[in-house]
């Protein structure tokens, strides 16, 4: 029998503000005038759950420095000017929020300015203040442990008393490195049975997650 579920790890991006659609607009725009005619689905499969850091890398392997540092700085220009217009919090993550008794947290690839931002124009900072982790704070992001161990240290859990809600398919994987149950949010961008796997429950709907949880601690 698995051992009781004690925190809940949140992603931010995807899970809890509806920022993804626009990054991947905005990187498909950016990238496309600079040289690399990426296409949505691209931008899904590379990009999405990677630090800031691990996709510039990305850009710099296909583009070169100069213009992966153009890229960047276009990218941030136009993503925030359409986040400040067009972003909200993802469909039902309020109440499943307000239904949840279990001790929660955040560890996203997303800096810890982008968090304030994001999180605290949806309104949902102050449910989450002084429990926010950052890929920033670790050498390897996602597909790699390190930040949701960070996450469990820090909240004092053991990693096998721990579920991450994600929605990218570096996420889920992450979550399995660290030993941690996940259940993966399939109603987004990211196709579900990219988010299929050991350990791994996929839903569709963030209404369910509360009693996803609840069954999560019995099972």
């Amino acid at each position: 029998m698995a051992e009781p579920i004690e925190l809940v790890i949140f992603d931010c991006d995807g899970v809890l503000v509806n920022t993804e659609p626009i990054a991947v607009r905005t990187n498909v725009a950016v990238l496309s005038e600079l040289g690399w005619p990426i296409t949505p689905d691209e931008v899904v499969e590379l990009f999405l759950g990677r630090s800031t850091k691990s996709i510039n890398e990305l850009i710099t392997a296909r583009l070169g420095p100069d213009l992966a540092v153009e890229a960047d700085r276009r990218f941030q220009e136009l993503y925030l000017a359409a986040l400040d217009a067009e972003m909200t919090a993802v469909a039902g993550i309020a109440g499943a929020l307000d239904a949840i008794t279990l001790p929660t947290c955040v560890a996203s690839s997303g800096s810890h300015e982008k968090m304030r931002r994001t999180l605290g124009r949806t309104g949902l900072y102050e449910r989450f203040e002084g429990r926010i982790f950052s890929a920033t704070q670790v050498v390897h992001g996602k597909p790699e442990p390190d930040l949701f161990l960070l996450a469990a240290r820090e909240m004092g859990v053991p990693p096998g008393r721990c579920v991450v809600v994600e929605d990218s398919r570096y996420g889920v994987q992450a979550a399995r490195a660290a030993g941690m149950r996940s259940l993966g949010y399939a109603g987004g961008l990211t196709p579900a049975e990219w988010l299929e796997g050991p350990d791994t429950v996929v839903f569709t709907d963030m209404r369910e997650l509360p009693a996803l949880l609840d069954g999560a601690r019995t099972t």
